[in-house]
């Protein structure tokens, strides 16, 4: 016998194809990839602990000191519980410490006290003639 023949109740012979369906396509559903870390080419020059991690400020721009003790921008979840944090601490920056010890940027650049002030062509140190 052929495969694919059946013998009908008659004694006939009839050729019926076996049909296999594949199985349907596995889906598999995953979350979205977190954000990316976002670090920058500044180092605060003071900054100050809040209760979670330290914060600095840089123009109107929040770092935190993240891994690798690299500053890395505050997402806005991060900013609102500064500013929480703020409210009840409203002398903060006189209390903030000098930055001498977490100078490097992200790509493991030194950065100098006061550096992003003649990144910006503000340096107080320069002649002006």
């Amino acid at each position: 016998m052929v495969s694919g023949c059946v013998v009908e109740p008659n004694g006939a012979v009839a050729f019926q194809p076996v049909v296999v369906a594949p199985p349907p396509p596995v889906v598999v559903e995953s979350e979205p990839p977190p954000p990316p870390v976002v670090t920058v080419d500044v180092v605060p020059d003071d900054y100050v602990w809040d209760g979670f991690e330290y914060v600095g400020v840089v123009g109107g721009a929040y770092f935190y000191l993240g891994p690798g003790n690299v500053w890395i921008t505050c997402d806005r979840d991060r900013v609102e519980r500064f500013h929480g944090w703020e409210r009840d601490h409203r002398d903060w920056r006189e209390h903030a410490v000098h930055n001498d010890r977490f100078r490097n940027d992200a790509h493991g650049h030194y950065h100098a006290m006061g550096e992003r002030n003649r990144d910006r062509g503000h340096d107080k140190d320069r002649d002006h003639h």
